[in-house]
C-alpha cells in the first residue's frame, strides 16, 4: 500500500525524525470507530496510551481488499477529518472468534471501563452495524483480527 498524498508530509516527518527508511512497512490509515465522536474519543485514548489494541472482522478486511495487519506494520492514526495524529506499529495479531476475545485483550483495548463485559457489549453493537451495512449477519463466531500496537511517533505540538 502507499501513503495517501495528503499524509505524505506527516509520513516524511516521521521518517526524518526517526531515521526509519523502510517505506514498505506502511500499512494503512486508522480512523478508529465509525462516527466523528467515537473516532475522536478513541484517537484521544491512543494518544494518551490507554488504547493499545483494536479488533477488525476478517471479512471486513476481505471486503476492502486488504490483508489483515501483521506485526511490524506501521499505520497513521488520524482524527475523523483526516488530520494525522501519530504512527502506530503493530506488535501482535491474534485471529479469534468474537466470543473468544479475552478479558486481557479488552483491557488492552482500553475502551469504556476496560472490562470484557463492556467490550462485548460495545463491540457487538459495532459489529452488528458493520454487518448490516455490508448485508451480512452478525455471528458470535465471526473471526476477528485482534491487533495489539504501540505508538512509535507522535510529533510534539508546535508553539505559535
Amino acid at each position: 500500500m502507499s501513503v495517501p498524498p495528503h499524509l505524505l508530509p506527516f509520513w516524511n516527518e516521521f521518517l526524518l525524525a526517526t531515521g526509519t527508511a523502510d517505506h514498505g512497512r506502511y500499512y494503512d490509515v486508522c480512523i478508529f470507530g465509525d462516527s466523528e465522536k467515537l473516532a475522536d474519543e478513541l484517537a484521544d485514548l491512543v494518544l494518551r496510551g490507554v488504547k493499545r489494541a483494536t479488533a477488525g472482522s476478517l471479512w471486513s478486511y476481505e471486503d476492502q481488499g486488504i490483508r489483515p495487519p501483521r506485526p511490524g506494520d506501521l499505520s497513521i492514526v488520524t482524527a475523523w477529518p483526516g488530520q494525522p495524529l501519530c504512527i502506530i506499529e503493530t506488535q501482535a495479531v491474534d485471529v479469534v472468534p468474537y466470543n473468544e476475545v479475552t478479558a486481557e485483550f479488552a483491557a488492552v483495548e482500553g475502551e469504556g471501563d476496560g472490562s470484557l463485559a463492556y467490550w462485548l457489549e460495545s463491540h457487538r453493537r459495532y459489529f452488528e452495524q458493520e454487518c448490516a451495512r455490508a448485508g451480512r449477519q452478525f455471528d458470535e463466531r465471526m473471526l476477528l483480527a485482534c491487533e495489539k500496537f504501540k505508538v512509535i511517533y507522535q510529533p510534539q505540538p508546535r508553539m505559535a
